[in-house]
């Protein structure tokens, strides 16, 4: 079992220096961002100057419902990692005031809720975008190449020849063109590939501008070679990719998922990668995190990541001082820009 990390602090001037906590008032914050932590982020010195007292994750991972609820208490502000607050968090919470997380993802915040309760919700968007492009690139060129399952083979001792397919040339379809959708296409174009892109809220100009194709989703689904996904979990998009969606794709397609656990219909996805219906899938994301015993875990067409697509040093730094500033914005009485 852990127990909460405290960094008490006596009163300070606030990082925006307009306020000084009175004697008689502690502010009291939660950080549970496991990236985020007491001596190893810069960023948190001005967290650490502005709160009286700080209480950090303890366990290294994204906290349950029964554990958030009494880590909360007592904190105005809280900075979010993947944890799921529920309603039940949200109402046990006696004087949160905003939620600021740490990445853009909202959908394990009950946002109903929160409303309801007066709660600010913030998010840091596109700060992690090429992080996020890069390891679906990365995702794409090792399926295309075999790459991880050449790299196994070899270090077992055995000297397979396997032929991979060329990215020159073909066609990506990009699901939600925002801030990674954008840096996918952009990556995607310098190995001469033909973008296409679907987005109910795509921006056109851009898309004329950039040379990428907007395309209805079924067209895309039947035309790409490489089927990346960028877009949110709702009700809506999710398991978006299901069985029905997956038979139409091109015999050999590949799916890139680093967005959101929940969009693909994992089980039909696995037996469609089997049969060699489908060609490959990178997941970074699943509908259970981390995932149990999976029979993905078996093929040699699938590569596995857990949940790290914005996990570089530099997207690190800029979710910190994001997610920092959205939280010190709200407390200190002023308008964030990035509320959800």
């Amino acid at each position: 079992m852990g127990f909460p990390l405290y960094l008490n602090k006596s009163s300070f001037l606030n990082i925006f220096g307009d306020r000084i906590h009175s004697s008689g008032t502690r502010m009291k914050i939660a950080v549970t961002a496991t990236s985020l932590k007491p001596g190893e982020s810069g960023v948190l010195n001005r967290l650490e100057a502005f709160a009286d007292e700080i209480v950090y994750n303890p366990y290294g991972r994204p906290l349950s419902e029964d554990e958030l609820i009494p880590f909360l208490q007592g904190c105005e502000g809280y900075i979010a990692g993947l944890d799921y607050i529920t309603k039940k968090v949200i109402n046990s919470v006696d004087k949160l005031k905003v939620i600021s997380r740490y990445g853009a993802g909202v959908d394990r915040i009950d946002l109903e809720a929160a409303r309801t309760r007066g709660i600010i919700v913030c998010n840091t968007p596109g700060v992690n975008a090429q992080a996020v492009a890069d390891l679906a690139m990365g995702l794409m060129l090792s399926l295309a190449r075999k790459i991880h399952m050449l790299d196994k083979k070899t270090r077992e001792g055995q000297w397979i020849r396997s032929t991979g397919i060329e990215l020159f040339g073909k066609t990506i379809g990009i699901i939600g063109l925002g801030a990674v959708g954008k840096g996918v296409a952009r990556r995607a174009q310098g190995f001469s590939m033909k973008v296409l892109a679907y987005d109910p809220f795509i921006n056109r100009q851009y898309a004329e501008e950039n040379n990428i194709t907007i395309s209805e989703f079924g067209a895309l689904i039947r035309e790409a070679d490489i089927i990346c996904l960028h877009l949110p979990l709702t009700p809506e998009t999710r398991r978006l990719i299901s069985a029905e969606v997956m038979q139409s794709m091109k015999k050999g397609a590949i799916i890139i998922n680093t967005a959101r656990g929940g969009l693909i219909e994992e089980e039909a996805a696995y037996r469609l990668l089997k049969s060699g219906r489908l060609g490959g899938l990178g997941l970074d994301v699943y509908e259970e995190e981390p995932p149990k015993k999976s029979p993905l875990f078996d093929l040699d067409n699938v590569i596995l990541t857990p949940h790290i697509a914005s996990h570089t040093h530099e997207a690190a730094a800029a979710m910190a001082s994001m997610s920092v500033d959205n939280l010190i914005t709200v407390l200190s009485g002023k308008s964030c820009p990035y509320t959800v």
